[in-house]
């Protein structure tokens, strides 16, 4: 399985969903491991992201598929980054 580095910054629409209902990012964590991925950590940040996630998926298809299906719904936009481990890393 790959590891990946997930951004995330909410839009206005999404600002007010997590405040009208901020039990939502639990649901939709429910979502994105329905959908084949693994959330290893998740981490709400001050600064441009709101959030970070670290996921485990067994392919680009897969982890394109996420950020494709949360984008498409108005509320956040992501940036998705491939990770590895410095030992992968090492030539």
């Amino acid at each position: 399985m790959a590891i990946y580095v997930m951004l995330t910054t909410l839009t206005d629409e999404g600002r007010k969903t997590v405040k009208a209902n901020p039990k939502r990012i639990k649901e939709v964590n429910k979502e994105v491991e329905a959908m084949g991925v693994k959330i290893l950590a998740q981490y709400a940040l001050l600064g441009p992201y709101d959030f970070v996630n670290i996921l485990e998926a067994p392919n680009n298809k897969t982890i394109s598929k996420v950020a494709i299906e949360l984008g498409a719904r108005g509320t956040l936009q992501t940036m998705t980054m491939a990770a590895m481990t410095l030992d992968e890393m090492a030539v």
